[in-house]
């Protein structure tokens, strides 16, 4: 019951009292209609203000929940597979666009002349392998060798001396015997003039006079025989000082046998250098042997193949391209003003042009500059002519665990980037 009704009868449940001018049965229709009329409308108009409200702060809510943008890509790795060596190939084991697995072998190159490059390194590092044992088996012979000269030379300087000595000594005695010896032959002499002059006189015989002659003769010849071995002990005592100036050269040399060992010992390391020289030298060729298969360094699909069969490739030129489709991302490059509220984590969808489908992912990180600072010509502000333009951040993106479709993705597809920031 509204308001209107309600005062009328209250009126009428309180007895007399001043009526009010009487009114046609039509004219209090019209006025309750018009009441009830307008009480409605206010009600309509609040109801309407109300969802109206209530649907902007969702809609404003919705809005701000996410950021979105169409420049983006599906972006990837692109492994670039290149020769190590040069040569010529002989075979190609696939063609553009083929699968392949991690360590297949893509290309194979000619690998005769590595053989024999390999065969002649190994050849040389046995050669220098024998050279350094036989070295090392050098060092302790010459040691006992030079040590036992050194022990010789001073036993030879020790005896050299001895020698001059001994013959010094032999000197003076045969000095001695000549002193002896001339002293006896002057009495020898002296008795010789004697028994002549008795001869002669008929005082002695003749036998003693005869042995008077031949003791004067021994006399003499005892003196020239003292002389002579005095002149034999003067001629050992040089013979002797030859020998100690030999002896003494012998031990100088000798003195040198710790830089024989030096030398001997540099030797067998510079021997032992060299083996491990060849050594490497034989790895290279071994590593260039093997560089002759060319293998996939990840698992892809081959894409840009440049070589064929019969080319003659140099090192470091490229093949071909494998593209691993398991590892891709998406490069989104937001306007700088739509960063506020984005942080690592977030979760975002993904719209393939390609596909029409729709992936999720998350955001991985947001790269350190702005695309227009990666350019080949960046914009230079302090020249002058600065024009404030809205930056583009790129922002990785990456699809999260594997849909079975993801193989379809390729870097380059175009898609719609969303990031749900709230």
């Amino acid at each position: 019951m509204d308001e209107t009704t309600s005062a009328v009868s209250e009126s009428k449940q309180e007895g007399p009292a001043p009526q009010p001018p009487a009114e046609n049965s039509e004219a209090r229709y019209e006025r309750r209609k018009e009441l009830l009329g307008s009480s409605r409308t206010k009600l309509v108009l609040g109801l309407v203000i109300l969802i109206l409200l209530v649907g902007g702060i969702y809609a404003w809510r919705y809005f701000t929940s996410y950021e979105s943008t169409d420049d983006a890509q599906v972006d990837g790795h692109v492994n670039s597979v290149s020769a190590r060596v040069s040569g010529h190939v002989i075979k190609l084991n696939v063609d553009d666009n083929q699968y392949v697995e991690k360590g297949t072998v893509l290309v194979e190159i000619d690998p005769a002349d590595y053989e024999v490059a390999a065969a002649q390194a190994r050849a040389e590092y046995a050669d220098a392998q024998a050279q350094a044992s036989a070295s090392d088996i050098n060092v302790p012979i010459t040691d006992v060798s030079t040590s036992s000269q050194v022990a010789s030379a001073q036993a030879g300087v020790a005896n050299a001396k001895a020698g001059v000595a001994a013959s010094r000594q032999q000197f003076e005695a045969a000095k001695a015997q000549i002193a002896e010896a001339a002293a006896n032959n002057v009495k020898a002499q002296n008795d010789l003039v004697r028994y002549k002059q008795l001869i002669d006189k008929q005082e002695i015989s003749q036998q003693q006079y005869d042995q008077a002659v031949a003791a004067a003769q021994a006399a003499a010849a005892n003196l020239e025989a003292a002389k002579a071995n005095a002149d034999a002990a003067q001629a050992q005592i040089e013979q002797a000082q030859g020998k100690l100036l030999q002896a003494s050269a012998d031990f100088r040399n000798a003195q040198t046998a710790p830089q024989t060992m030096r030398v001997i010992r540099s030797r067998a390391v510079s021997a032992q250098a060299n083996a491990q020289r060849k050594k490497a030298e034989l790895d290279q060729e071994l590593l260039n042997l093997g560089y002759t298969k060319i293998i996939a360094p990840v698992t892809g699909i081959v894409s840009n193949r440049t070589v064929e069969v019969g080319q003659n490739v140099q090192a470091d030129q490229e093949m071909m391209k494998v593209i691993p489709l398991e590892d891709i991302w998406v490069t989104a490059n937001f306007k700088e003003t739509q960063l506020r509220n984005m942080k690592a984590g977030e979760k975002a969808e993904i719209e393939v042009d390609a596909t029409g489908k729709t992936y999720k992912g998350h955001l991985d990180s947001i790269a350190g500059a702005s695309g227009a600072r990666f350019s080949l010509l960046p914009p230079e502000n302090a020249t002058g002519n600065y024009v404030k333009v809205v930056q583009r951040i790129p922002v990785k993106i990456l699809v999260d665990p594997v849909p079975p479709d993801k193989a379809v993705l390729r870097p380059g597809m175009n898609v719609d980037a969303t990031i749900i920031t709230k």
